[in-house]
């Protein structure tokens, strides 16, 4: 089993409205590809003085070929309409993990 892990730091001035953008869209966009078999979120609890707010959004996926399905055919369409949307207010970082 493979976690594709994108941790985002989003602007507390835009929180609320991409909670609902990542529930509504992103994710579903994203296991609308069939290229993983869940998808969770999670708010990452510490304290931030940098006025942002940040999240884990963890995918599974039963295959490295489908993460990499993932990444070059489908996350390139659904990454620049999240970040048209929510530019200079957010940063991400993709982690790839396999379970042991």
């Amino acid at each position: 089993m493979y976690l594709y892990n994108v941790t985002i730091g989003i602007d507390k001035s835009a929180e609320e409205e991409w909670l609902v953008y990542m529930r509504e869209t992103y994710i579903p966009q994203a296991m609308a590809t069939g290229m993983f078999t869940d998808a969770r979120m999670f708010r990452i609890l510490h304290d931030n003085e940098d006025n942002t707010t940040s999240y884990s959004v963890q995918y599974l996926a039963s295959s490295i070929e489908k993460v990499q399905q993932y990444l070059e055919q489908h996350s390139p369409a659904i990454i620049e309409a999240h970040r048209a949307k929510f530019r200079n207010k957010h940063v991400a970082f993709m982690t790839l993990l396999e379970e042991i």
